[in-house]
């Protein structure tokens, strides 16, 4: 399997780039939002581009910041490659780029060895029959309580129930069940299958347990309703169970396994943890060289980088931003607790040479090189055609520069897609070549962008066709004008007698 696929990482990736320098002298540059390569994005052009979308965009700051930073940057400086003809293949600068993913695809591997290690139950008719890893398997018919039941109707509903246990066979349960029961497993006569005895409500749970295989119990009430009970016999169940049992046996390692690695990683969270994660989960590429430590464990420091590392190859890295923006502190810090025990297992896999193979970091490389290629074509910058239309270095960077631009314009009037640009290429492409983005100016940018929302608003309803239907709560003509009639009523209306009452009254059962 090729853990490494970058194809993973172009949906479900966090792009998000920022300036390392906001500090620095760009910031006095308030008309440039941003730099990439020669290239300058003005406050004017981001402006306009935003003001008259034709995409129905919100004007805010999230959104400018989107199409500097994740379109913006990241196109320009593929252009500025393309240009200088730069294949962007050192499998160095990939590798390093890649780091997150690779460290991800290492700890994957090396936790299907440590399960193989493992011992694991066979799924024994013995092992069944005396609950091992709290693994049943049984059928049951529900009587369900009616929402708001009274205790007269659960009474009457119990008597039934008692009624049908009455009745009750071995032989006939599966008929009774789908005569009786009120839940979805009726059609196939009560089966529940295998199941956790935890998975079960309560009472439902130590019923089952009480038990032995074939067994059929009186009647249990949960918060459900009324349930009949059988627990299954071996025969009835042993395939199921043989698969689940092992795959619990393992994952019960598994989970001790990890237990006793992150006591030993001894890890504590630092006070500055919860703001730094939030920041970083805004932004996690800019911050992939941060340094600022969010943790401490047994073998160093856990930094904001080594954060960041975490989110970019994370294909949940969008999703995961937002709560971590959203949660409770103590759930962000309990996040940052895990993923610095994460060290710890990713020592031990690179102890045990759980790294990649010569194989996979072979497609890695050749799965970096298609994605160059086929975002250089999306944006209809590729060498080749630049080549062909002009001669020297200098043109072919203006007429990739002027490609991208007319791309932006089609995306922001809804004519084409953006292009996602895969972190990893985004990261060599920011190492390579320099980039920065002015958050002034991007502020500024939205100021003249909303002005220009409001002038565009205000023209396209100026130029909206007047509708013949009056809108609701517009005024008709008046009685007199030209045009005017009573309504008619509909044929089934009578006209009112009397005054209609301020609130309507109750609507019968």
């Amino acid at each position: 399997m090729n853990r490494l696929s970058l194809g993973i990482l172009v949906l479900g990736a966090s792009t998000v780039v920022a300036c390392d320098g906001l500090k620095e002298a760009l910031t006095a540059h308030v008309d440039v939002v941003a730099r990439a390569a020669s290239q300058e994005l003005s406050v004017n052009r981001l402006s306009d581009m935003l003001g008259n979308s034709k995409i129905g965009v919100p004007v805010n700051r999230d959104v400018a910041s989107l199409i500097a930073r994740d379109l913006w940057v990241p196109y320009q400086l593929l252009a500025a490659a393309a240009a200088k003809g730069d294949s962007l293949t050192d499998p160095k600068a990939i590798d390093e780029a890649a780091v997150g993913m690779i460290d991800r695809a290492k700890l994957t591997k090396f936790m299907e060895h440590v399960s193989s290690t493992m011992p694991s139950d066979t799924g024994s008719q013995a092992g069944y029959e005396r609950g091992a890893n709290d693994l049943f398997a049984a059928r049951h018919i529900l009587f369900m309580f009616p929402k708001d039941a009274t205790p007269a109707a659960k009474d009457s509903i119990r008597r039934k129930a008692e009624s049908v246990r009455a009745q009750v066979t071995s032989a006939n349960f599966a008929d009774l069940a789908k005569r009786y029961s009120d839940d979805g497993s009726k059609d196939k006569g009560g089966e529940l299958g295998v199941f956790p005895r935890g998975m079960m409500v309560k009472p439902f749970g130590d019923a089952v347990a009480a038990l032995k295989p074939g067994e059929i119990s009186n009647v249990v009430e949960s918060e459900f309703g009324y349930h009949i009970i059988q627990r299954n016999t071996w025969d009835q169940i042993k395939g199921q169970y043989a698969q689940q049992a092992g795959d619990r046996t393992r994952q019960h390692a598994e989970s001790t396994y990890i237990v006793t690695a992150q006591n030993q990683a001894k890890v504590q969270v630092k006070d500055n943890a919860v703001s730094v994660t939030k920041a970083v989960a805004k932004d996690p590429i800019s911050h992939r060289n941060d340094k600022d430590v969010v943790a401490t464990w047994s073998g160093g420091d856990f930094t904001a980088g080594n954060l960041a590392s975490v989110l970019i190859a994370d294909p949940r890295a969008a999703q995961l931003s937002q709560q971590i923006q959203q949660v409770p502190d103590s759930i962000v810090r309990v996040y940052v607790k895990q993923m610095a025990e994460r060290q710890l297992l990713l020592k031990r896999a690179d102890s045990a040479k759980m790294g990649p193979t010569p194989e996979e970091y072979a497609n890695l490389h050749r799965d970096f090189v298609q994605a160059v290629a086929m975002s250089w074509q999306a944006l209809r910058i590729d060498p080749k055609s630049l080549a062909d239309s002009a001669k020297t270095p200098a043109e072919r960077e203006r007429l990739a520069a002027a490609r991208v631009e007319s791309y932006l314009d089609k995306v922001m009037a809804g004519e084409a897609q953006p292009v996602p640009v895969p972190s990893p290429l985004q990261i060599v492409l920011m190492n390579k070549y320099d980039y920065k983005v002015n958050a002034a100016g991007i502020d500024r940018a939205v100021e003249r962008a909303q002005k220009i929302r409001v002038v565009a608003d205000s023209t396209r309803a100026a130029n909206q066709p007047k509708s013949a239907v009056p809108l609701p709560g517009a005024a008709g003509p008046s009685a007199g004008a030209p045009g005017a009639q009573a309504p008619a009523p509909a044929p089934s209306q009578k006209a009112p007698t009397h005054a209609a009452p301020a609130h309507p009254a109750p609507a019968k059962p």
